[in-house]
């Protein structure tokens, strides 16, 4: 199984956000964010072609990066995971890879940080503890070559927005 780790693309700023008074779940991402983020998704689909499933944490800013990867890969399934919200349970998605390891060959999880590098660096190597970063719109393919087990994971790559947008064509 193969698993893309999403950081959702830059958002509006927090602070300025703030300022409306709505709470910040529903934070969107800034335009700039998302022209940024279309480009980087054009240089992942030259190396991950296929997407089978999209799992997003139920914030705004997530789900609006979910939206892009949606409009190019169009035939995959997609869903919400509670548990992809900051500070929630590692477990839990631990446990609904392991429920869609038969079915799905790739599956993106798009999320927030320090959480998502705590989930590949937890998976990578069975502890927790320092983190492996991602930027902003970074993502990294994690794969469980047999099964779905935390420490059981290898690290294919790791890639910047910046670095994606140049695989662009």
């Amino acid at each position: 199984m193969q698993v893309v780790m999403i950081r959702h693309a830059p958002a509006e700023e927090r602070e300025a956000f703030a300022s409306t008074g709505q709470p910040d779940e529903l934070r969107p991402l800034s335009k700039k964010g998302i022209a940024k983020m279309r480009h980087a998704i054009q240089g992942l689909q030259t190396i991950v072609p296929r997407i089978e499933t999209i799992v997003t944490s139920p914030l705004k800013r997530a789900q609006e990066t979910a939206e892009l990867l949606l409009q190019v890969y169009s035939y995959t399934h997609y869903e919400q995971l509670p548990a992809l919200a900051p500070l929630s349970s590692g477990q839990t998605v631990l446990k609904y890879l392991q429920d869609y390891a038969q079915t799905s060959h790739t599956i993106a999880l798009i999320g927030h940080e320090p959480d998502l590098g705590q989930l590949a660096t937890w998976w990578l190597t069975g502890h927790s503890g320092p983190w492996l970063p991602l930027k902003k719109g970074g993502i990294c393919l994690v794969e469980f070559p047999n099964e779905v087990q935390a420490g059981q994971a290898t690290l294919s790559w790791l890639l910047t927005p910046k670095q994606l947008r140049g695989l662009a064509t």
